[in-house]
């Protein structure tokens, strides 16, 4: 399984400290929380990601988040995707 979790539907003013507060609940270890910001200074683009210390934790904290309410919007709490290629994957391939 892995450690990393999306955190969806975030409130725009929602900040890494009181998601990593409410990822803490019940004893799971945080490792690092990043919400993802946009171009405007100080504006969440409304999502984050967070790594837990084990696929336990991650478990316990998407079932105790997915549906919660943080900062007065319902969040969605899933496994996050491995990031995609930004090339498309025929970078440096010769076609003859």
């Amino acid at each position: 399984m892995n450690n990393r979790l999306h955190i969806g539907n975030l409130a725009a003013d929602t900040t890494a400290a009181v998601l990593e507060q409410a990822l803490r609940g019940d004893g799971r270890n945080v490792a690092r929380v990043q919400v993802v910001m946009s171009r405007d200074p100080g504006r969440s683009r409304g999502f984050a990601f967070a790594e837990m210390a084990s696929d336990d934790d991650a478990a316990a904290a998407i079932a105790a988040l997915h549906g919660a309410t943080i900062d007065g919007s319902v969040v969605r709490v899933a496994l996050a995707h491995p990031p995609k290629s930004r090339f498309g994957g025929s970078v440096g391939v010769r076609r003859a």
